[in-house]
Formats: structure tokens, C-alpha cells, sequence
């Protein structure tokens, strides 16, 4: 692993600053073949990158592809603003995995790196202690050409996302370092969280921000994964984006994106471009005024559409019915295609429909089935939307929507009473598995088939709780506490109980996450159990060939979110399996998971 240089070194290697260069070139008479010989090389200007967050459902690739560029770039140094590793686990062995490759990236950095904590790296006290065993000091300082540097920790309390914190101590060390430091042309900070736009009490923060008043400065934050410049303070503070965190990627206009930033340091302050890995953006391309601006028209899809649901397996025709929402006070355009499919044929291929403020429109499109009439052998129908809105006075806002659509059988929720206790003999047969119509992640060599990995599960409700149970088939079961099913053998429902208002959707449902055993014993732990519906139970139990898991989720929750009479739930099952001391990876979906490309609407319906 590359140390980071100690603050001596640094400030010893970083003193030296050059000669500015001249050019000497040929003498020539007349017109010139260039505009001036004054080069844009002062001495005393410098640069610098920074990256944002790697995790926080980080995307394999995406941080190292940053760090090859980052080298092709060439700055002077890079900071980070923390989420640097998945973290929330006390397991010290997932911890030293997670950081070794983690470091295993920036040993590929041909410049200093300067870490800084965020939530995934420190939520308690072993991962603090880890921190300074590995990096020394949670928070630190230092001065490069007459700018200070000032790394802080929003996680000194340990309160975890969306309630970072600076304590009393870390102030007080604050307030000292720039009272030391009075002189400096610049000051930069760069924290995980952005304090100054959280709800949550943030206990000194608002007196750090007194005491920059009066003082040049710039602050740099992570965290929310969408990309907003802030004019406050008599300063510009900024939340990145992501270097491979989990991001929408609806687009730079929109915040998200995969970016490094290139800051050069002039005497004027800080000019700053936003590198996309894709290409570069300038940095006002959202700020405080135009997210407040293109935010509700955003916040829900401007298309909704229905599901094609049939009763049994065959689909001949239907119609999509599909509702276009106009919340803003400036005219929309809705321009809609379908991609070509061979098996479903709709009525049109492209429209281009224009929708009034504050309105709807109600588009009716017909499908037909072609070649087969057996649901479980259509492939999706992929419907693109692309949404333009045309304000009188500022840029246009463009978002795009895509959505697959295909017929999906119905299921049936079964009303019985179950006891939940990990036995299943008061299920009768599960009626859903995997292998038909399933989705499955892995590379040539990690599954062998059902062997190895794979499930049934069923669904059933009565006048309080719903309930899942699933039958997993695991040939080699291993696992760790405290460290997410997701990253280990587990075995995962997911379940939203808005039922047909949502079928469009791939956010808002619930997730039942639970790993069987924890080094050789049973480990009834479920993840982020404090997020489930109070009054939830969770129970797995080891069998001949693997192990069960059995739920049961208060009525309460589907009435709240669908009202007492409800009808529906929509719901999905995964497997992960890790085998080989985690060198085999296999992922087994019932259907594809809702935020995948490969996702449809409806799928996974259930009704009573």
C-alpha cells in the first residue's frame, strides 16, 4: 500500500516553485503566426484533482477507470471526499478486504492521494479504530503554495448518513488551524457530508461557517451522489457527483454523472471543470437555482405506464395504456419510440406528442403478440421517452425515461396462517422458483447449476401479517456478521406494497436482506433490520442442502401504503452465492432486479 506522505514531507516537496518558461523562437518579420509570447505559465498557479464517492452501491470499474485517467491528467496531487470503501460492518476481516482493495487502486496513482472519511468508511468504532491504524488521523491540514488544505470528519459521532456531524474537539481544532493560518491566499475544505444542507443537527458546523465569513475559501463535499454548486458564505460550496458510486446517470444537466474534478489555484481563487469520464462540463451546470427550477419536474417519471398482465401463460393482444404528466408551468414535449422487437408489435413506432402546462394526456398504443403466444418466451419491448421542457426566460430541461414492457402472468397470494419459524411443512408446495424465466450474474465457472444455487419461494397473507417463505438450495455455505447479504451467501426479498400505482417504478420498495450462517453457526441477523416495518419477523433455519427463510411483514405496512382494501403486491427474490473463499460470484434473480436495464413493468405482480 502507498503511504501518504507525512505533512513535513509534503510541505518540504511541495516549497519549490519554479522559474516561469520562456519561449525562443526564430525571428521573424511581419505578420506572426501566433497571437503573443506570453505564456500562460505562472509559476505560482497549481493543479489538483478530486474525487467523490466509490461506494454507497458502488459500480465495479468505474473508480479505476477515475485513477487511469487520473494519470493521464497528471495533477499535482488528489483529494477525496470520502466513501472510499462499502463499509457499516464491525467484521475487522471484511474491513481489511474492503481497504486493501481499495488501496490497491490508488497504488496505482503516479501522485499523493490525501484521504478523507465518509459515512461507509467510519459509522463506528472499529472502523474508526481501522482508520487510524491504517491512516493516523481522522482529520488534518495542510499549506501548499500559500493555500491551506483543511480534510475534515463528518462522521466524528458516528450518526451515519445524512446526519454527519463536527464535534466540539474537531471545531476547536478548526478554529485554531485558521487562526494559524490567517495569512493564506485560500482556504479549501473538503468533508463527506454537506453540513449545510442537512436537517439533521450538525451540532458545530454553523460556527465553523462563522468563522469563514471573512476568509477566501471553498468547500468540497460527496454524499448525495447528484452534483449542486451552492453560492453561501461569501464562498462556492459544492456537492460532487460520483466516481462510481451508485448513481441514476440521468445525466450531467441533472447532477449525475461519473466525474473527477481539475481545480487550478491562481491568485483570483480556484477555476474549477468538472472531467466527466466521458468528457468535461463546466461547473455551474447545476446550481442552487436551477435544481430548485428542473427538481419537481424530475422528482416522478412524466410516464407512467400500465402493465400487461393476463391470467394463465399465452398473450395475444392488449392495449398499453400509457399517461403523460405535465407538472411544470412551461410547456412539454414528449417525443416516444419503441425499439424493434420480433415477438411484440405495437400499433406505432414513434410519436411526438406535445403537453400544456399542468396537464395530461392519455395515450392508448395496441400490441399483438407475433410468432408465439407464450408469455414466458417474450423477450422486452423497450419504450424510449424523452422529455423536453421549454421555460420562456433559461435552457431547456431534457430528461429521458426508458421502460420494458412485456406480458407477465398474474400470481396469486395465497390466505392461510403461517408460523414463522423457518419450518415450511405449513406452506405446501412453493409455487415459484428459480430457473424459469430467472435472471442469473456470474462468470463460466462460478455456477454448476441448481446444486449449487437456487430457490423457491411462495407468498401468503392473512389478517395481519404477509408472509414470504424461500427454500434455497446451497452446496457451500459460508458467511460473515455484520457484513451485507448482498457481499456474501444470502438471500434477499424485495417487496413493495404499493401495488399497481407502482408497477412503472424501480424505486421505493422494501428490502429483506439475510445472510443463514455466520462462520459455521446460524445467523438469524437481517440487514438494516432498523429500516423494516416495526413488527417484523425474520427467520432462517439450516436444512439438508441449504437453509430456509421465512418473513412476515405487519398488514399494517400494506395498508398504509394501498389503503385497507388493497389488492396487490409487487414482488421480487434474489440468491447471492459466493463460493471458492468468494472467488466464484453468482447472483440468481426471480426476475431482473426492478433498477436493471433488463427490468419490465409489472413484473412480479401478485394479487389476492
Amino acid at each position: 500500500m502507498k503511504k501518504l506522505l507525512s505533512i513535513a514531507l509534503l510541505i518540504a516537496t511541495f516549497t519549490a516553485i519554479g522559474q516561469q518558461a520562456t519561449v525562443k523562437i526564430e525571428s521573424i518579420t511581419g505578420p506572426k503566426p501566433y497571437t503573443s509570447l506570453d505564456l500562460n505559465n505562472n509559476p505560482k498557479n497549481f493543479q489538483f484533482a478530486i474525487v467523490t464517492d466509490r461506494t454507497g452501491g458502488h459500480r465495479p470499474g468505474v473508480f479505476l477507470d477515475g485513477v487511469k485517467k487520473l494519470n493521464l491528467l497528471q495533477p499535482e496531487f488528489v483529494m477525496s471526499v470520502g466513501d472510499l470503501i462499502e463499509g457499516y460492518t464491525t467484521n475487522e476481516e471484511r474491513l481489511d478486504r474492503e481497504w486493501e482493495e481499495f488501496n490497491g487502486f490508488i497504488d496505482q496513482l503516479q501522485m499523493p492521494f490525501f484521504y478523507v472519511p465518509g459515512n461507509h468508511d467510519i459509522t463506528n468504532k472499529v472502523m474508526e479504530d481501522k482508520w487510524k491504524e491504517l491512516y493516523g488521523k481522522t482529520y488534518y491540514s495542510f499549506v501548499y503554495q500559500d493555500v491551506l488544505f483543511m480534510c475534515l470528519n463528518s462522521e466524528d459521532n458516528y450518526r451515519g448518513s445524512g446526519r454527519g456531524t463536527i464535534g466540539k474537539e474537531q471545531y476547536d481544532w478548526i478554529k485554531k488551524t485558521l487562526a494559524e493560518n490567517q495569512d493564506v491566499k485560500w482556504t479549501m475544505f473538503f468533508l463527506h457530508q454537506p453540513l449545510w444542507a442537512q436537517e439533521a443537527e450538525t451540532l458545530m458546523w454553523p460556527e465553523v461557517e462563522k468563522l469563514l465569513v471573512d476568509r477566501e475559501h471553498t468547500v468540497y463535499a460527496g454524499h448525495r451522489h447528484a452534483y449542486v454548486q451552492y453560492e453561501r458564505n461569501n464562498g462556492k460550496y459544492y456537492i460532487l457527483a460520483t466516481t462510481g458510486g451508485g448513481s441514476s446517470l440521468r445525466g450531467p444537466e441533472l447532477g449525475e454523472f461519473d466525474h473527477v474534478v481539475w481545480i487550478t489555484m491562481t491568485d483570483e481563487g480556484p477555476i474549477m471543470a468538472n472531467l466527466q469520464l466521458e468528457g468535461i462540463w463546466r461547473e455551474d451546470m447545476v446550481t442552487d437555482e436551477s435544481k430548485a427550477f428542473f427538481s419537481p419536474m424530475i422528482s416522478n417519471s412524466p410516464l407512467k405506464v400500465s402493465p400487461v398482465l393476463v391470467d394463465g401463460g399465452e398473450f395475444k393482444n392488449a392495449v398499453l395504456k400509457l399517461k403523460l404528466t405535465n407538472d411544470s408551468n412551461v410547456p412539454m414535449t414528449a417525443d416516444l419510440s419503441f425499439d424493434y422487437n420480433p415477438n411484440l408489435l405495437p400499433t406505432w413506432g414513434k410519436r411526438s406528442i406535445e403537453v400544456a402546462p399542468n396537464s395530461v394526456e392519455l395515450i392508448d398504443v395496441e400490441l399483438e403478440s407475433f410468432k408465439t403466444d407464450k408469455v414466458a418466451e417474450f423477450n422486452n419491448l423497450q419504450m424510449n421517452g424523452s422529455f423536453v421542457y421549454k421555460p420562456s426566460n433559461s435552457p431547456e430541461v431534457k430528461a429521458d425515461f426508458n421502460y420494458g414492457i412485456r406480458p407477465e402472468s398474474w400470481s396469486t397470494i395465497a390466505s392461510k396462517k403461517i408460523q414463522v419459524d423457518g419450518d415450511l411443512s405449513d406452506w405446501g408446495k412453493l409455487s415459484k422458483q428459480s430457473g424459469v424465466g430467472e435472471s442469473i450474474k456470474t462468470d463460466p465457472f462460478s455456477h454448476q447449476g441448481a446444486k449449487d444455487a437456487a430457490f423457491q419461494f411462495d407468498v401468503a397473507y392473512d389478517k395481519d401479517y404477509v408472509y414470504l417463505a424461500a427454500n434455497v438450495q446451497d452446496d457451500d455455505i459460508d458467511g460473515l456478521q455484520s457484513v451485507n447479504p448482498a457481499r456474501q451467501d444470502g438471500f434477499h426479498f424485495i417487496l413493495d406494497a404499493k401495488g399497481m400505482d407502482s408497477a412503472h417504478t424501480n424505486w421505493g420498495a422494501l428490502a429483506i436482506s439475510t445472510s443463514p450462517l455466520s462462520n459455521g453457526k446460524l445467523n438469524n441477523e437481517v440487514f438494516r433490520a432498523n429500516r423494516l416495518p416495526e413488527g417484523t419477523k425474520v427467520v432462517t433455519k439450516p436444512t439438508n442442502n441449504g437453509y430456509t427463510v421465512e418473513v412476515a411483514i405487519p398488514i399494517s405496512y400494506v395498508v398504509e401504503q394501498q389503503g385497507a382494501n388493497w389488492k396487490h403486491l409487487r414482488i421480487n427474490a434474489y440468491q447471492t452465492d459466493f463460493d471458492k473463499d468468494k472467488m466464484h460470484e453468482t447472483t440468481i434473480y426471480w426476475r431482473p432486479l426492478w433498477n436493471s436495464a433488463e427490468s419490465f413493468v409489472g413484473s412480479g405482480m401478485f394479487r389476492k
